[in-house]
């Protein structure tokens, strides 16, 4: 499929440069699914690896179950629908609640048993272990996420651990599902005063930023531009995405520049997650890992002298 027979397509409020030297499609690695010499390859060449209907849809589809019934408990679903399909109160908003994931039998299983973490046990070719937080999002018709890189969110660890974004249903365009920025990890000489800096850190010496921890924001929020287009002509890269489907993943690094589109639909909901993996035998972030994981709260917080 050319960009010209494409819609025009909508992240954090802009259009997006549909011409082919600013956006494409994700390249599906599914062909390679058992080849883990030639997905570590093309990893390392495009930053990602895009596995089509590589889980098995009817396990998505229940974890799609059971994460609709607590959407529905939480007020964020129009009761006068089934719960499965997903439709949004008018006010629903942008819906974080990873909260939904802990003790969900249907999202564990999918996620932290079977086949997803056996591929990154083939993957890194020796033992894994996962965060125990899972970013569960569900979001309402309006803006998607602005473009960013993982680390400066979760590096105080190993910086070769993976983030999985699984949709838990079919995602179409208009629903917007998750893009990155092709190659993007390669531009170091643009990422690297921006990659390293941690969100929960902060300068004890300096009373603005001593206030802001106090009134729980970041003194940096991780975000790389509130602009897509302008970061795909700046980094000389193109945005690339699909319409996908229940039991697809995308799986990338802590370097790649990704975001998503915007829910351009009328009321439905987009629902996904995030979880990320590592080797076992390397360190990992404490903030994401135990029965209650400090993410960033306040206990999560670095004071530095700057």
């Amino acid at each position: 499929m050319s960009t010209a027979t494409l819609p025009q397509i909508y992240s954090y409020g802009h259009a997006l440069d549909m011409s082919e030297q600013r956006f494409g499609l994700l390249r599906d690695s599914s062909d390679a699914a058992d080849d883990m010499v030639e997905l570590r390859r093309r990893f390392a060449d495009d930053g990602y690896l895009y596995m089509k209907g590589y889980l098995d849809r009817g396990l998505v589809m229940e974890a799609r179950a059971g994460l609709t019934q607590r959407l529905a408990e939480a007020g964020v679903l129009d009761e006068n629908h089934p719960h499965i399909e997903g439709i949004a109160k008018k006010d629903a908003g942008y819906v974080f609640k990873p909260e939904l994931t802990n003790g969900n039998a249907p999202v564990q299983r999918l996620l932290y048993a079977g086949r997803l973490p056996e591929f990154y046990r083939k993957f890194y070719g020796e033992e894994i272990r996962h965060y125990d937080y899972t970013w569960l999002r569900a979001i309402a018709p309006g803006k998607g996420t602005n473009p960013h890189c993982d680390l400066p969110y979760m590096g105080r660890g190993t910086h070769q651990h993976m983030t999985c974004w699984v949709p838990y249903g079919d995602v179409s365009f208009d629903l917007g599902g998750l893009m990155v920025l092709e190659g993007s990890h390669h531009r170091m000489d643009l990422l690297g005063n921006y990659v390293y800096r941690d969100v929960d850190s902060f300068c004890e010496n300096k009373a603005a930023d001593v206030a802001k921890v106090k009134d729980g924001k970041w003194t940096f929020t991780g975000t790389l531009s509130h602009n897509p287009p302008s970061i795909a002509s700046k980094f000389d890269r193109r945005w690339l995405t699909a319409e996908y489907q229940a039991g697809d993943f995308i799986t990338f690094g802590m370097f790649l520049v990704h975001a998503s589109l915007d829910n351009r639909t009328e009321d439905r909901l987009r629902i996904s997650s995030d979880s990320r993996y590592q080797r076992a035998s390397e360190p990992i972030d404490e903030r994401w890992i135990g029965i209650n994981p400090s993410a960033h709260g306040p206990s999560g917080k670095r004071n530095l002298v700057c």
